[in-house]
C-alpha cells in the first residue's frame, strides 16, 4: 500500500501529507469533489508561504542581480508544483525581493536605499488638533476597533476575532464563475446609473421589503459594502457636534464613523431582548438626539435579535421624537441552522420613512465582495444619493453584475444552506470548547445568527491585558472596550467561530486562550 506523500520542508525536514481529504463519512460524488477541492487548495497555500518563506530565508546567498534557481530545480528540489513555486517567487516579487523576467528566471532584486527624511511634518499634529470656532466635538478618527477584525494575524496564530467568513465557507467558485458571466454582460464595463443596477437594486428592495413588497427599487441605492452605507447614512443625517444614540455595547464600526464625522455619541444599554426602549425614550428627551442607530437582528457584538414588542417601539419611540433610526441589517443571510423565523427588517414595517435601511452582501460573501445598499423613504433619500455621488460617485459595475449574477445562481440558495449549518456547529463547538476549558467565562446568550458570542470576563480582569496573553499563545481575541462609546458596565471578549477552518482549530484555539486565562487571572 503506498505511504503517504512527504514534500521536502526547509531545512531537509519532511512532513507526511495526506494523499487524499481525511473521510467524512458517507458523501455523495459531488461533495467528495468539493472536501478534496477545499483539502488541496488549504495546501496549496500553505505550501506557497512555507516555500516563499525558505526563498526569502536563503536571498542572502545571492549578489543583487544574480539569477536564482530554476523553477524546475526548485519544483524538484522541494517537491512541489510548479503553480506553488510560481506564486512563492511572484509573493517575494510583490515585496520587491526578486525580478521575474520572462523567460529568462528570477533574479535577486537590487537593495533598496532608505527613503530620505523630506522635510518636517511636525507642524501637522498642530493642524489637526486645533478646532474650528464652535466645534462641539473634536474630529478624531480612532479606527483600533475596526482593525482589530480586519488585520490578518501573523502566521500560526488562530483567528478568533475575524469579521468575515473563513475563505473555505466562502462561494469562491461561484463568486469567479458570476464574475466571468458579469464580464461578458453587455454594457457589464460601461458607466452604472448613479443610483445602481436596476435590477440589483429590485433584488435588494424584494430582499428588504420581504413577501409584503413595501419596499420599492427606487427606494434603494447600491452602495459600496455597508461600512460605506454606514458612513453615508450618519453624515445625511446628523450635523457635526450632534448627538446620536448608539446600543451599548455596539459594533466599533459604527463607533468610528460617528466619531470620524464629528457626532456625539449617546450610548443605550440593551439586554438579550435587544435595546432597552424604556432607556431609549429617555435618551431621546435628555440629548436631544434625531438618529438612533441601531442592529436589530443578531447584534454585534452581542447577538441578540429585538424583541418583537421592542420592535414597535423603537420606532413609536422615534416617530415622537421626531428622529430617525438607522438599521444596520448586516447579519440577514448569516442564520443559523436552528434560527427561528427571523423577522421583517423595520424598514418593511415603517411607512413613514423614519428607517433608514443599511444592508450588504459582503459578510455573507467575500470580504472583496463590496456590495450592498441603502433603504429610505422622502427627502431623505436625495440627501443620502448626494452624499455618495459627492463621495465616490457610484458602485463598479463590474461588481453590481457578479453580485447580481451570484444572487440569480443556484449556487446562491445552496451556499446559504451550507453557511447555515455550519454556523451552527461552529458554534455549538465553541460553547462546548468554553464549557470545558474555560468556565469562568459566561456566555450570557446564545445567538441564532451571526459569527460571534460575547463572553463576560469575571469583574476586574484586564482585557487588553488578556488579549496580549493571548496573542502570545497564538490565539487572536477583541477586546470588549472598543464595543462601548462610553465606560464599559463589565470586562468581556468577542469571540468568532466563522474565520477558522473548522471544530478542530476552535477547540484549539479556546486551548490556546485558556492558557493566556490561567496567565492573566491567577
Amino acid at each position: 500500500m503506498a505511504g503517504p506523500d512527504r514534500r521536502v520542508r526547509p531545512e531537509g525536514c519532511a512532513e507526511p501529507f495526506p494523499a487524499s481529504p481525511p473521510a467524512a463519512g458517507p458523501l455523495t460524488a459531488i461533495a467528495a469533489v468539493r472536501v478534496a477541492l477545499s483539502f488541496t487548495l488549504m495546501h496549496e497555500r500553505n505550501s506557497v508561504a512555507e516555500l516563499a518563506g525558505v526563498l526569502r530565508g536563503e536571498l542572502d546567498r545571492y549578489s543583487p542581480g544574480e539569477k536564482l534557481p530554476s523553477s524546475r530545480a526548485l519544483v524538484e528540489r522541494f517537491r512541489v508544483s510548479p503553480v506553488t513555486v510560481s506564486r512563492a517567487l511572484a509573493a517575494l516579487a510583490a515585496e520587491g525581493l526578486v525580478v521575474t523576467r520572462p523567460g529568462a528566471g528570477a533574479f535577486r532584486a537590487a537593495p533598496h536605499a532608505a527613503p530620505a527624511r523630506l522635510g518636517d511634518t511636525s507642524w501637522q499634529e498642530v493642524a489637526l488638533s486645533v478646532e474650528a470656532a464652535g466645534d462641539a466635538v473634536p474630529r478624531t478618527v480612532d479606527a483600533t476597533g475596526v482593525l482589530t477584525t480586519l488585520a490578518e494575524p501573523p502566521p500560526g496564530v488562530i483567528e478568533l476575532n475575524g469579521g468575515y467568513l473563513h475563505h473555505t465557507l466562502q462561494p469562491e467558485r461561484a463568486l469567479a464563475a458570476a464574475l466571468a458571466r458579469a464580464g461578458r454582460r453587455p454594457g457589464a464595463w460601461g458607466r452604472p446609473p448613479l443610483e445602481g443596477v436596476a435590477e440589483l437594486r429590485a433584488w435588494f428592495a424584494r430582499e428588504i421589503g420581504g413577501p409584503a413588497g413595501t419596499v420599492a427599487p427606487s427606494d434603494v441605492l447600491i452602495t459600496a459594502g455597508g461600512q460605506s452605507a454606514l458612513t453615508t447614512a450618519l453624515r445625511a443625517l446628523a450635523p457635526p457636534g450632534a448627538p446620536v444614540l448608539v446600543e451599548s455595547p455596539t459594533y466599533p464600526g459604527m463607533i468610528a464613523a460617528a466619531r470620524a464625522s464629528g457626532l456625539r455619541l449617546v450610548p443605550v444599554p440593551t439586554d438579550a431582548r435587544g435595546v432597552r426602549t424604556d432607556l431609549l425614550a429617555a435618551a431621546f428627551r435628555a440629548s436631544g438626539a434625531r438618529v438612533f442607530a441601531c442592529q436589530p437582528l443578531f447584534q454585534n457584538p452581542t447577538g441578540a435579535v429585538l424583541a418583537d414588542d421592542r420592535r414597535r417601539e423603537v420606532v413609536r419611540v422615534a416617530r415622537e421624537a421626531g428622529a430617525f433610526v438607522i438599521e444596520d441589517d448586516f447579519a440577514r443571510r448569516l442564520a443559523h441552522e436552528d434560527a427561528p423565523p427571523l423577522p421583517p427588517t423595520l424598514a418593511a414595517q415603517d411607512p413613514d420613512g423614519i428607517v433608514v435601511h443599511v444592508c450588504s452582501l459582503t459578510k455573507a460573501t467575500s470580504p472583496s465582495l463590496r456590495v450592498g445598499a441603502l433603504a429610505a423613504r422622502g427627502p431623505v433619500l436625495e440627501r443620502l444619493r448626494a452624499i455618495q455621488v459627492v463621495d465616490s460617485f457610484f458602485v463598479p459595475r463590474p461588481l453590481q453584475e457578479a453580485a447580481l449574477e451570484l444572487v440569480g445562481s443556484p449556487a446562491w440558495p445552496r451556499h446559504h444552506r451550507t453557511v447555515a449549518a455550519e454556523l451552527r456547529t461552529r458554534r455549538e463547538a465553541l460553547l462546548t470548547a468554553l464549557h470545558r476549558e474555560l468556565p469562568e467565562l459566561e456566555v450570557e446568550f446564545t445567538p441564532p445568527g451571526g459569527f460571534h458570542v460575547w463572553a463576560r470576563l469575571p469583574d476586574g480582569t484586564d482585557e487588553a491585558a488578556l488579549a496580549a496573553a493571548a496573542l502570545r499563545a497564538g490565539v487572536a481575541v477583541v477586546p470588549g472596550r472598543p464595543y462601548h462609546a462610553a465606560e464599559s458596565a463589565a470586562p468581556h471578549l468577542r469571540l468568532s467561530f466563522a474565520a477558522v477552518a473548522g471544530t478542530a482549530e476552535l477547540a484549539e484555539g479556546v486551548s490556546r486562550l485558556a492558557s493566556a486565562c490561567r496567565e492573566v487571572l491567577s
